[in-house]
C-alpha cells in the first residue's frame, strides 16, 4: 500500500477530532440537530486550520444515509466516498484555476438539477477570493436564491477581497490559528499512535514552526520523520529548521548589553556555522525582546523564561523598546536581502549603535550639550570634581547642572529627567534638585532610582535624591534646548524672508513660502 502522507491519514473525518475550532463546530452541530440550515456558509482563516476539513464534515453530515445529523456514521457509501473524495454530488472547485467566468457559469448551469445519489448537491469551493470580477456577478444570484437542494460551502484565507455583496449572502465562520500548545499536544498524539520516538523539545519546534497551522505541522513532522530516520529528536529537527538553541539567540541579548560589538560579530559568525534561518532567529529575538519588555513592567512575566529576569536590569526599557522596533522594522530586509547573514549582521549593528547608552556623539532625541566644550568636557572626571567646589557648601554651582547632565552615565528618558531639572543644593552624601512642572510627569520611581545611580557612579560615593516639582529660578538644560532650537527656527525664516531670490519670485509670481516648510541647516 503506498505511504499516505500524515496530513492526509490524520485529517479529521467528524467533528469530535476537530481540535481549536469549537466556536464554529458548535454552531454547525446545533444548526445540523436542529435542523437551521442555511444556503451557503463561508470559512476564513489562514492555512492549514481546518477549513476544507470542516466543509468536507459538513458534507458528510448533510449526505449520510442514515440521515441529516452532526455525527454522521462513516461507514454508509455517501460517508465513504466523501472521505475519499469521490462522491458525485460534492463538487469540489479550486477558484484560483477555475476563475473565468465561462467556468463559473459552466459550473452553474448544472445547479437547478437534482442531486444524482445524495440528498443535498454540495458546492465546496475554495479560495473563493481568488474568482474574477465577472464570476462573482455570475454567482450572485446563484448564491442568493439557490435550489433547496443545493449547498454553497466556501473557503478563502483573504476574505478581505471578497466583495461585501459575497458577504452578505453567507454565514461567515472565522476560523483560529491554532496555539502551539494545541498543536505540541497533537503531534505528541500522532507519534504515540504512530509509535515513533519522538523528543518532546523537538516536538516543540515543529509545533511553533507551524505558526499555528496544523496541515504545515503534519508535514514538517513527515519530513523531520525522513531527516531522522524514524525518529524526532530536538537536534535533527533544529538542523531541519535551522532553528539554533535558544541559549544562543539570549547571549545576542546580553552581548548588546554589554556594547560588545566585537564580541557580537563573533558570536553570530559562530551561529552562522549551523546554517540558521535568520528569520527565526530574528523572530526568536523579539520575542525574547517581548518578554523581557513584559517582566520589566510585571516582574511575573518572566517566571518560566530562562535569562530574562537577569537581563532586565542590564538593558534599560528604553533600550528593550529601541530593539524591538529596530528588529520589526528591518525584518523585510533579513527575509528579502540575497545574503540575510549580512542583513542580520547590519540589524544588530543598528541596535548596538543607535542604543541610547551608547551616546557618546549626541544624536536625536539626545540633550545637546551647551556652553563652551573646553570649559566642560576635555579636563575628564578629575575636572569636573574640582569644578564641584562652587559657591555653595560642598556643591555644585546652579550653572555647572547643565554640563554634569551630559557627563552622567544615564541615557533616554533618565537624561530628560535630569535636563527638566535645575540644582538646589548639594550637601554631604545628599543632592537636591526642582523639577519644572512641565515635566513632572516624568518623575517616576524608577527614573529617579536610575539618575540617583548616575549620579553615584560618576562621583564614585552613594548619596541620596531628593526631586521636588516647582518653578525653577534658573533655565533648564531642556529648556535652553527648546529655547535655542526655536530661535535657530527664528533665524531661518528671517533669512529666507529676507532673501532677495526668494523675494523677487513672490513679486513675479505671487509665490509664498509655505508654513512649516523652512528648516534651519544644524
Amino acid at each position: 500500500m503506498a505511504y499516505l502522507v500524515l496530513a492526509r491519514k490524520w485529517r479529521p473525518r467528524k467533528f469530535s477530532e476537530l481540535v481549536g475550532q469549537d466556536h464554529v463546530v458548535r454552531a454547525l452541530i446545533n444548526a445540523l440537530d436542529r435542523d437551521q440550515l442555511h444556503h451557503a456558509y463561508l470559512f476564513t482563516g489562514t492555512r492549514g486550520v481546518g477549513k476544507t476539513t470542516i466543509a468536507r464534515i459538513f458534507a458528510k453530515a448533510l449526505n449520510c444515509e442514515q440521515g441529516v445529523a452532526s455525527t454522521p456514521c462513516g461507514e454508509c457509501t455517501s460517508c465513504q466516498e466523501i472521505d475519499e473524495g469521490r462522491f458525485i454530488d460534492l463538487i469540489e472547485v479550486d477558484a484560483a484555476s477555475n476563475r473565468k467566468v465561462e467556468e463559473t457559469r459552466e459550473l452553474l448551469d448544472n445547479v437547478p438539477y437534482s442531486p444524482a445519489r445524495g440528498r443535498y448537491k454540495v458546492y465546496l469551493i475554495d479560495e473563493i477570493h481568488m474568482l474574477s470580477k465577472h464570476s462573482f456577478n455570475a454567482l450572485l444570484k446563484t448564491l442568493e436564491e439557490p435550489p433547496p437542494h443545493v449547498k454553497f460551502l466556501l473557503a478563502t484565507t483573504e476574505p478581505q477581497k471578497l466583495p461585501i455583496t459575497v458577504i452578505s449572502r453567507c454565514l461567515q465562520f472565522n476560523l483560529k490559528r491554532l496555539p502551539v500548545a494545541l498543536i505540541e499536544e497533537r503531534l505528541k498524539l500522532i507519534a504515540k499512535e504512530e509509535k515513533i520516538q519522538a523528543e518532546t523539545s523537538g516536538l516543540r519546534l515543529l509545533a511553533e514552526a507551524a505558526d499555528g497551522s496544523m496541515r504545515d505541522a503534519l508535514s514538517l513532522m513527515d519530513q523531520v520523520i525522513a531527516f531522522g530516520d524514524d525518529d524526532i529528536t530536538e537536534a535533527d529537527t533544529r538542523l531541519m529548521l535551522g532553528t539554533i538553541p535558544r541559549e544562543q539567540v539570549l547571549k545576542l541579548l546580553y552581548l548588546l548589553a554589554n556594547k560588545d560589538g566585537p564580541g557580537l560579530l563573533a558570536h553570530i559568525a559562530g551561529m552562522d556555522e549551523l546554517a540558521p534561518d535568520y528569520r527565526g532567529v530574528l523572530d526568536e529575538l523579539l520575542g525574547l525582546l517581548k518578554t523581557l519588555a513584559l517582566a520589566q513592567v510585571v516582574p511575573e512575566a518572566a517566571a518560566g523564561a530562562e535569562g530574562i529576569a537577569e537581563l532586565t536590569g542590564l538593558i534599560a526599557p528604553e533600550d528593550v523598546q529601541l530593539f524591538y522596533d529596530i528588529g520589526v522594522k528591518g525584518r523585510v530586509s533579513v527575509e528579502q536581502l540575497p545574503d540575510p547573514r549580512a542583513a542580520f549582521e547590519m540589524l544588530m549593528v543598528r541596535m548596538l549603535v543607535f542604543s541610547p547608552a551608547a551616546d557618546t556623539e549626541p544624536g536625536d532625541g539626545q540633550i545637546m550639550p551647551v556652553g563652551d566644550s573646553s570649559t566642560i568636557g576635555s579636563a575628564g572626571k578629575t575636572s569636573a570634581h574640582k569644578e564641584s567646589a562652587g559657591p555653595e557648601k560642598g556643591g555644585l554651582a546652579h550653572e555647572e547642572w547643565a554640563a554634569l547632565v551630559v557627563k552622567l552615565p544615564i541615557s533616554g528618558a533618565t537624561r530628560q529627567l535630569a535636563a527638566n531639572c535645575e540644582l538646589e543644593r548639594r550637601e554631604e552624601g545628599a543632592v537636591w534638585l526642582r523639577l519644572a512642572p512641565e515635566a513632572a510627569s516624568m518623575l517616576t520611581d524608577q527614573l529617579k532610582k536610575r539618575l540617583r545611580k548616575g549620579l553615584a557612579d560618576y562621583f564614585e560615593h552613594d548619596l541620596r535624591l531628593h526631586i521636588e516639582t516647582g518653578e525653577t529660578r534658573s533655565e533648564t538644560l531642556a529648556g535652553r534646548k527648546g529655547r535655542e532650537a526655536i530661535e535657530r527656527q527664528r533665524a531661518a525664516e528671517r533669512s529666507i524672508a529676507s532673501d532677495p531670490n526668494i523675494q523677487a519670485m513672490q513679486d513675479a509670481f505671487g509665490a509664498s513660502v509655505q508654513d512649516g516648510s523652512v528648516q534651519p541647516l544644524d
